[in-house]
């Protein structure tokens, strides 16, 4: 408990217009309120540095890039390797557990050790690693390093000790899991071929050991050249040479044959009777032609021969289609006696595996089911029905079904709005699934005592948005909305829906979200807002649109009336001078663009429709082109479903709406809203060029995730949503480009100024003519930008200093950021049109325009309704919005709003001349209320009624608000309560209504922060920030005090910029690729209970126990169960193994590490149990060997005596 008291002396009074104009503030000194002075503020601070640790949690979504594929039939889980290097392990619902290999390099091949709790995964960077699963979080054992060979292929048998792994050269080595050193028996390529052949056989791609004599090894080699090794004997049994390359192989039970897939799309059977030719060969879907060839088919990658008892073997392979029918989609075949099935496929198949009852290879498998690992998705197919239906899948593997573009994350939500969300999604799931349980059910997890409601909400490309429970560390999705619904479908050929084409109108830009009212608002990328409201009730709707004009330019301004006190605040309903309402067209664009003009992008469906239960469309805001100019896109939003008003601003101005009227009551320019009291100098503008056609790239939107033959993913210029592996990096003077387009979607046209804006009017005419081809010099509409797809390489050191963040900014925050810290050294640039429009994110706008103009750019970045004091002479608290913008300028704007019912629904909203105006450094992100407790005051909101619902009589429907005054939460202070102010660089904490600054603290200097937020964490709140330079930081509050600073993740690419967020509970989340989401704790106290919250991935199990072969089996069978690999693998007989081949590497997973790793009573528990096992093991090998000695000493004793006998009755003569 730190107790922190601010005491300031000597304060003086200062007017209004002194803290405009400089950073500091004024005092609160000489104002007639009785608000405390800075000396009364007495705040008890209970956060320190020891409740803050961050590590990572859990990840969710599809593992991107997948590449290995493996399961333990056992322990019934499911490893996934991926081109990263990461591993992904899934058991039951729950169990989901996240590796990263420390290389990063790519994993070829998995293999588990069967019931052992061990996995072995071979990569890319020719290391064999051995993972120890046995604790929570997994930790690398050993790692063995090749120097000279290249890993091709690894096997591992069943309760085997000894790894076979095959190289490039052809070679096979023999690895020991246990000790993981290189075995001194080694199958040289040439030894295993003839020596009369006279080419290379090519890289090993198979190794199995017959199900018949486990000392008999199966080489395949790439060339066509299979060979069984005869390990006693160290001779090769047979050769077989074919034609045809060979992708893979795999027996039947009993040993007698095998099967081999090859790349002319054949399968041959091959019997060991007669290995000179294959016993059959057969082309699945090559189809005879007319001329009698034929037909020729692309490569079986994989084919899998597996024996039921009841039925026909099982033939399942992928690959091998014909190559005549352009457009096919790739397919799994499934062969089961004359009966052929083709699973046709989404994506590309990277990996499938058949699931067995037996973990023995010389048993009878009885296939159940095949996990199909495709590109962007994972399937399990039921094998058991003859329809092959598949599972459905329990883990959240379609987060990336359309680009995750935005990300929201709400922790403590009210507990009945899951069931509720839940219950209406369940209605709309897909059905067709098979009725049997999930298989992948391994692992152990339960319910943790730190549970509490938490939803994650997911913008997508195609305008949808998908609502997850993200309680307890898991994901399930709850509820799926597509805003595309409100809209009517752009035709393509005509009008407007020519130049979308296929593009992404409806790309979801921002959400907000009150969960308590459960009012839903999205913004969209076309510059279009849609307000939802929830109902348990179907409905006839008809969505009610409102478009606003927000966008002209300063020659049109017309000055205001004398009489109005204030330039920027008319009376209420009014909104800009009257010819602005006219929408006048100039002599220069009479032109079929002219005629576009006061158009919205997209067309609102004007019939009354039925819409579902769930979200249901109650308003939609659009923005206008204005003279042949688009809108540009929203930058901020934020609604109160107390106050009734939504409001949201761009680079151009603000604009509020009254969604209880469906009324506009506030729509201004940026600079009217300072009036005359503006802190910058602007200056003139350079004149403009005429203005031309807008619009054949109007609607850049984002490339679909998923490819197919109609549409690929487009490449012009380097586009932010291509999924590849290549960064993108941009030079410093690239970087300097003040016309690149960014992340956020704030406006980047230099031609476009602040403005008072057009007069909103319900759309009645008809749809604008066809958009023809933009002129030069203008923008078109910025490409929907998918927070999924965004790669760059940004320079964020002390050094690079301004160019490096401004080169961030204009990515993150679409505008030539501008703050006054900087006004000096940002006059000028040197730019260069064509290597910017050539390599950076997109294309350029005109270089002719000033750098004064690109200076001067203002957007409004942040937006806070709330209850607050708009004046320095307020005695009470009024709603309030507050105002950031990119210049660090914090505006306060007071309202006022009926509070009854009817006056509501019928007064007008007012608005008030701007209050106080505060300076800050970098733009301003966030802002936060606390009383002179500390406390943090929440948004007033409305209590959710259904509109829908059946009315009763006896109780008419009434708003029910609740509120959090600053004077209802303390007493002891009198009235008055602190705001939080977070920018780029700078926190400041003021005291309401003196407006004075109490508390300051530079957050960075070398970079700037992207994210920030007031959280709540062990009853208590704090600010957390996300640094461009990878630093996660927290603040104490109101003090300001640094509580942690961890260098936690480089920002590499946009994609992590544009969708981390904050909540509270001490957790957070980004976007850690196309697919996945990674949440992250700064929680200490999540951290010491994380282990009991994961799922346990190793439960022990009984080894099942091998069929009975019978006497006649035994007999002809061989000698498999004699074969003793340690007689000729160990040392003793095979010797050491070349030390420059390969180096060991000792991992930290053993418990040495997993002292390190573990924490808390579950990590004292692990090793405690460990320790026990091994005492166990050792206990069982003790007895082992005083069984052996107490055998060895009764027959000693036995032979004595009989030779005592023998002898007793002899002389000595005798002898």
């Amino acid at each position: 408990m730190k107790k922190f008291r601010k005491v300031l002396d000597g304060l003086t009074t200062s007017s209004p217009g002194g803290t405009m104009g400089s950073p500091s503030c004024g005092s609160a000194a000489g104002t007639p309120t009785a608000a405390p002075t800075p000396r009364d503020i007495d705040v008890q601070e209970t956060l320190v540095s020891e409740n803050f640790q961050l590590c990572k949690t859990v990840r969710h979504g599809f593992t991107y890039q997948p590449t290995a594929l493996a399961f333990d039939p056992v322990q019934k889980i499911l490893a996934i390797g991926s081109r990263s290097g990461g591993v992904r392990i899934l058991g039951r619902p729950g169990v989901d557990c996240y590796c990263q290999h420390e290389s990063g390099a790519a994993v070829l091949q998995l293999q588990f050790l069967i019931n052992e709790g061990a996995l072995v995964t071979a990569c890319a960077d020719d290391t064999l690693h051995l993972w120890n699963l046995r604790q929570r979080r997994p930790a690398v054992l050993h790692s063995l390093k090749f120097n000279r060979e290249r890993i091709t292929f690894c096997h591992l048998p069943f309760q085997s000790k000894w790894l076979y792994v095959g190289t490039e050269r052809g070679n096979t080595h023999i690895v020991n899991i246990e000790s993981f050193i290189l075995s001194g028996y080694v199958i040289m390529w040439n030894k295993a071929i003839e020596l009369s052949t006279k080419t290379h056989p090519g890289p090993v791609v198979h190794l199995s050991d017959s199900p018949k004599d486990e000392g008999k090894l199966l080489i395949g080699f790439e060339g066509g050249t299979i060979v069984q090794w005869d390990l006693r004997a160290k001779k090769a049994d047979f050769r077989i040479y074919y034609d045809e390359a060979i992708h893979s192989v795999s027996w039947h039970h009993e040993g007698k044959q095998f099967m081999c897939s090859h790349s002319d799309g054949s399968l041959t059977l091959w019997n060991l009777r007669n290995t000179t030719k294959p016993f059959q060969v057969t082309f699945p879907h090559g189809k005879i032609q007319k001329d009698g060839r034929k037909e020729s088919c692309k490569p079986i990658l994989k084919v899998e021969y597996k024996t039921s008892r009841n039925s026909e073997p099982f033939v399942i392979f992928s690959g091998g289609l014909s190559y005549d029918k352009a457009g096919r989609r790739p397919a799994l075949t499934i062969m089961h006696g004359k009966a052929i099935t083709v699973l046709e496929m989404d994506y590309p198949i990277v990996e499938f595996m058949v699931l067995c009852d037996t973990p023995y290879i010389n048993e009878i498998q009885e296939p159940y089911a095949v996990v199909v690992l495709l590109e962007k998705d994972l399937i399990v197919v039921d094998l058991t029905q003859s329809n092959f239906p598949v599972f459905e899948n329990p883990y959240p593997m379609d987060i990336h079904e359309s680009p995750v573009t935005c990300t929201a994350y709400f922790a403590d939500c009210p507990p009945d709005i899951i069931p509720i969300l839940y219950s209406i999604g369940a209605k709309h799931k897909k059905t067709g699934y098979s009725q049997k349980e999930w298989p992948i059910a391994g692992g152990t997890w339960t319910l943790g005592s730190h549970t509490y409601p938490e939803i994650i909400i997911t913008g997508h490309a195609d305008g949808s948005i998908k609502f997850w429970d993200a309680s307890a560390f898991t994901l399930q999705m709850l509820y799926k909305l597509k805003t595309s619904k409100v809209f009517e479908k752009p035709k393509l050929g005509e009008g407007r829906g020519a130049d979308l084409g296929e593009e992404d109108p409806f790309a979801v830009q921002m959400v907000s979200w009150c969960p308590h009212s459960r009012i839903f608002c999205v913004v969209g990328i076309s510059a279009h807002i849609i307000l939802y409201r929830f109902s348990k009730y179907d409905a006839n709707t008809q969505t009610v649109s409102l478009e606003v004009r927000l966008q002209c330019e300063p020659e049109d301004i017309i000055t205001p009336s004398e009489n109005e006190n204030n330039p920027c605040f008319s009376e209420p309903g009014s909104h800009s001078p009257q010819p602005h309402h006219q929408y006048p067209v100039s002599p220069g664009s009479r032109t079929p663009d002219g005629a576009k003009d006061s158009t919205p992008f997209l067309k609102v469906k004007d019939k009354t429709v039925r819409v579902p239960p769930g979200y249901q469309s109650d308003l939609v805001i659009q923005l206008l082109w204005v003279d042949g100019e688009p809108p540009q896109q929203i930058t901020s939003l934020d609604i109160n479903s107390a106050y009734g008003l939504l409001a949201f601003g761009n680079c151009n101005g603000l604009a509020v709406v009254d969604y209880i009227q469906k009324t506009v009551i506030l729509c201004i320019s940026t600079v009217d809203l300072y009036g005359a009291t503006d802190p910058y100098q602007r200056l003139t503008r350079s004149p403009r060029r005429n203005r031309q056609s807008t619009s054949e790239h109007c609607m850049r939107g984002l490339s679909n995730f998923y490819s197919d033959s109609k549409k690929r993913i487009r490449t012009s210029y380097q586009s932010l949503t291509e999924l590849t592996d290549n960064q993108q990096s941009i030079d410093m003077e690239r970087s300097k480009s003040p016309t690149s387009d960014h992340v956020n979607g704030h406006c980047t046209s230099p031609t476009s100024q602040p403005c008072s804006a057009g007069k909103p009017r319900i759309p009645m005419g008809p749809e604008g003519p066809r958009l023809t081809r933009r002129g030069p010099g203008r923008p078109p509409f910025r490409k929907a930008q998918s927070a999924a797809c965004m790669e760059i390489s940004l320079p964020v050191s002390h050094t690079e200093g301004h160019a490096s963040r401004r080169a961030m900014l204009q990515q993150l925050h679409g505008v030539t950021m501008y703050s006054h810290d900087e006004h000096h050294s940002t006059a000028s640039y040197c730019w260069n049109e064509r290597e910017s429009r050539e390599n950076s994110f997109s294309r350029s706008r005109s270089s002719s325009v000033s750098s004064i103009d690109r200076d001067t750019k203002e957007a409004i970045t942040t937006l806070q309704f709330g209850e607050s004091y708009g004046r320095k002479s307020d005695a009470l608290p009024t709603p309030c919005l507050w105002v950031g913008t990119s210049l660090g300028v914090v505006i306060l704007i007071p309202l006022s709003i009926p509070m009854d019912h009817e006056e509501r629904m019928e007064d007008p909203v007012t608005v008030g001349p701007s209050g106080a105006v505060q300076m800050l450094k970098g733009s301003v992100l966030r802002f936060a209320f606390l009383d002179c407790n500390g406390a943090l005051i929440q948004s007033p909101y409305e209590i959710w009624r259904d509109q829908n619902a059946p009315e009763d009589p006896d109780r008419p429907r009434r708003r029910k608000l609740v509120h959090f005054s600053p004077s209802s939460s303390q007493d002891a202070f009198g009235e008055g309560h602190l705001t939080v102010v977070c920018s780029e660089r700078q926190a400041k904490v003021f005291l309401m209504p003196s407006q004075s600054c109490l508390f300051v603290h530079n957050i960075t200097e070398s970079s700037f922060v992207l994210r920030a937020d007031v959280v709540s964490l062990c009853n208590s709140v704090c600010l957390a920030c996300f640094c461009a330079n990878g630093h996660v930081m927290t603040l104490s509050l109101p003090s300001l005090r640094p509580l942690m600073d961890v260098n936690y993740l480089p920002l590499t690419d946009m994609r992590i910029a544009r969708t981390f967020c904050f909540t509270n509970e001490g957790q957070a989340l980004y976007l850690s690729s196309p697919t996945e989401i990674q949440r992250i704790t700064y929680s200490q106290e999540m951290c010491d209970n994380l282990q009991e919250m994961l799922g346990e991935l190793f439960t022990p199990i009984e080894t099942p126990e091998a069929q009975n072969r019978g006497f006649l089996k035994g007999f002809f069978g061989g000698n498999a169960h004699t074969f003793d690999r340690e007689e000729l693998f160990g040392e003793a007989a095979a010797g050491k193994a070349s030390r420059s081949l390969a180096q060991h590497i000792p991992g930290q997973g053993g418990v040495e590490g997993m002292k390190v790793a573990a924490s808390g009573v579950v990590g004292d528990l692990a090793r405690a149990r460990i320790a026990l096992d091994e005492r166990g093991q050792r206990l069982g090998e003790l007895e082992e060997r005083t069984t052996l000695m107490m055998t060895s000493a009764e027959t000693f004793s036995k032979h004595a005596h009989e030779l005592m006998l023998k002898c007793k009755d002899k002389k000595w003569y005798q002898f």
